[in-house]
């Protein structure tokens, strides 16, 4: 038992670490800022933006949305076998395989997708000023301006919206501490350390996405420090949590609640990373191949990790 501690409060310090050191490391080093980059470090700049737009893409579908979907589809069959009785069983069996099969997950996914459309559609109409102009855009490439004018019509405007990046960090803060909470809660020391490596390793790379991120939006380095230390907190806390319960069997409502909000954090999440990340870094044409490349390379790992999470 007392090994077992052990190896999850290693495990805490490892995912606050690595987390610090991955999400910092962008933010403090001027070579990432690229409204200042030119040349050839501007496209190497561009192309490391399309593979930690393939990394949000593969935790969106690969991690987030998975998840989800099996803890929910888990938690909503535990919530009608407990409240199923002999009777009902008997004159509603029908009624309960109807329920059954409905996408309930998928709903859910889609209401936290939904929901933040709602909200930046709100933050618009209240606010029609940060509306920027999405049609015409001024790209600076190899030192050359290129005056874009798109001929499909409006597309998911790639400014700065500082909305969009609070949606991100909230989104990733709540999976971060259902992650660190899956940590806490397993019975074995094979079984912690095998999902504390899987975490590790898509997590670095995901919060390394946030903070390029952060950079990219122009956010004043205080403020994107502040960011990524309060991301950097959540799984550590979701693992001393599930440290707490350990020795409790309070999965109830808990479960169900916890599965309902990992959801709609997908959701969120598939929201920013559609309609902010992708064609922020796909709005130039330049090297329209090379950056297919770079977002399957980062879907590809982050596939690649799914084997183990």
């Amino acid at each position: 038992m007392e090994q077992l501690l052990g190896i999850k409060l290693g495990c805490l310090f490892a995912l606050l670490a690595l987390t610090l050191g991955c999400g910092l490391t962008p933010i403090c080093f001027k070579w990432f800022q690229i409204d200042a980059a030119r040349g050839h470090h501007r496209r190497v700049l561009r192309l490391l933006g399309c593979i930690s737009a393939g990394v949000f893409l593969g935790a969106g579908f690969m991690h987030m949305t998975a998840e989800a979907l099996e803890e929910i589809e888990s938690q909503i069959q535990k919530f009608m076998v407990q409240n199923r009785s002999a009777s009902e069983r008997n004159s509603s069996g029908d009624v309960d395989s109807a329920h059954m099969e409905y996408p309930y997950g998928e709903l859910i996914i889609s209401l936290g997708f939904f929901f933040v459309f709602f909200l930046e559609s709100l933050a618009l109409q209240c606010c029609p000023g940060a509306a920027r102009g999405s049609t015409v855009q001024e790209e600076e490439w190899g030192g050359a301006h290129i005056f874009e004018l798109h001929s499909h019509g409006h597309l998911p405007s790639p400014s700065k919206s500082p909305l969009r990046a609070l949606i991100l960090l909230l989104s990733l803060s709540f999976h971060s501490v259902f992650e660190g909470l899956a940590v806490g809660l397993q019975p074995t020391v094979a079984a912690t350390v095998q999902l504390c490596l899987a975490v590790l390793a898509h997590k670095g790379l995901v919060v390394f996405g946030v903070g390029m991120r952060l950079v990219q939006l122009g956010t004043r380095s205080r403020w994107a420090v502040f960011s990524i230390l309060l991301l950097a907190l959540m799984s550590p806390l979701g693992l001393a949590v599930g440290l707490a319960v350990t020795e409790r069997d309070s999965e109830g409502g808990r479960g169900l609640a916890q599965a309902v909000l990992e959801g709609v954090a997908a959701g969120t999440f598939l929201y920013v990373t559609f309609l902010e990340i992708l064609p922020r870094e796909l709005a130039s044409p330049e090297a329209p191949l090379a950056k297919w490349s770079c977002v399957a390379a980062g879907f590809a790992f982050m596939a690649f990790i799914a084997l183990w999470a």
